[in-house]
């Protein structure tokens, strides 16, 4: 099943075309890694695809509904002094904001759920701000989850942390590819960190350079 189909797309910002002639498909299930230089448009498409940035001109169609995408941006929260706890911020991941009360019995269960296989049961009670770089952004990512996504993007999720924590990151997320079907998007300069063989790598420098499996990647850049 083609969950996004991106056809001829350009976005400029500022008189600056950031991504032009972009075209690819998302099948249901991919791990897709968006790799290139800084500047090259992987933050700008993925902001353009979840609607943060208006297109010129192109097609994006998407053939889940919205309420199915979770966005986790950059740096999401993880160098704030935000005065919340860890299940706060998670749980406004499902929030209601036009419904009182604003969680229902299956937001709790799939809080417990998400803080279970992310294994940050002993943080939630937490302020924000006491957590590791680490630990917020598994909050963040726990945030992006408890909605059930069938579509998660993440633009340079582990920027900032360090080697240990970053792998251990992508471990995860290969986990909950290859388990539940989860398709990723991801913009990330850490290609070499992430171990799993069952990615799709599109070379961004504003248009697509390379697309193709990870294996093939790694042969052309020895």
């Amino acid at each position: 099943m083609e969950i996004v189909r991106i056809k001829d797309l350009r976005t400029s910002y500022n008189g600056h075309i950031a991504i032009k002639n972009v075209s690819f498909n998302i099948e249901k299930g991919e791990y897709v890694c968006l790799v290139g230089e800084n500047g090259s448009g992987k933050s700008t498409l993925l902001k353009t695809l979840v609607g943060l940035n208006k297109k010129d001109n192109g097609e994006i169609i998407l053939n889940i509904e919205p309420d199915k995408v979770s966005y986790l941006a950059q740096n999401n929260m993880t160098e704030i002094n935000f005065p919340a706890t860890a299940k706060e911020i998670i749980m406004t991941g499902v929030q209601k904001h036009k419904k009182l009360p604003f969680y229902n019995k299956e937001d709790h269960e799939a809080f417990e759920e998400i803080c279970n296989e992310l294994s940050i049961k002993s943080i939630i009670n937490k302020q924000i701000s006491e957590l590791s770089g680490g630990q917020r952004q598994r909050v963040m990512l726990a945030r992006a989850l408890i909605r059930k996504p069938e579509l998660l993007i993440l633009d340079e999720p582990c920027s900032g942390l360090d080697s240990i924590i970053t792998k251990e990151f992508y471990k995860i997320l290969d986990k909950l590819n290859k388990e539940k079907g989860l398709t990723i998007i991801m913009a990330t300069h850490d290609l070499n960190e992430i171990e799993s063989e069952n990615i799709r790598v599109i070379c961004m420098a504003t248009v697509v350079k390379f697309d193709g499996n990870v294996i093939e990647w790694n042969k052309q850049e020895k």
